[in-house]
C-alpha cells in the first residue's frame, strides 16, 4: 500500500474521492422522465444518472468511432455492396417510366 507523503496528501486525496456532478436547470419533465426510468429499473435516479455516466464515458465518441471505422479495411467495395442489395430488392418500381 502506498502512504501519502505531506506534500502530496491533498493530490492523494483528490485521487481517491468520489467525484460528484450536479445538473442544474432540468425541466421537470424530463425529470419526471429520469424518475420514471429509475422506478422501472428499480433503482434511484442518482443510480441511473450513475450507470449512464459511466456507460457514456466508456463508449467512443462519435468522431473515435468514426476515425476507428474508416481505417478498416472492406473486402469489397461500396459498388459491389449496392449491387448485391439491388439483386436482393429487385428492380425500382418506378424504373419503367
Amino acid at each position: 500500500m502506498r502512504v501519502c507523503m505531506i506534500p502530496f496528501a491533498d493530490a492523494c486525496y483528490r485521487r481517491r474521492v468520489p467525484k460528484t456532478v450536479q445538473i442544474r436547470d432540468l425541466d421537470d419533465d424530463v425529470y419526471a422522465g429520469l424518475v420514471r426510468r429509475a422506478a422501472e429499473a428499480g433503482i434511484s435516479v442518482p443510480e441511473l444518472l450513475r450507470a449512464e455516466a459511466v456507460r457514456l464515458a466508456t463508449r467512443p465518441s462519435v468522431a473515435e468511432w468514426l476515425t476507428r471505422t474508416r481505417r478498416r479495411s472492406a473486402p469489397i467495395g461500396r459498388a459491389e455492396v449496392l449491387a448485391a442489395l439491388d439483386e436482393q430488392r429487385g428492380p425500382w418500381p418506378d424504373a419503367g417510366r
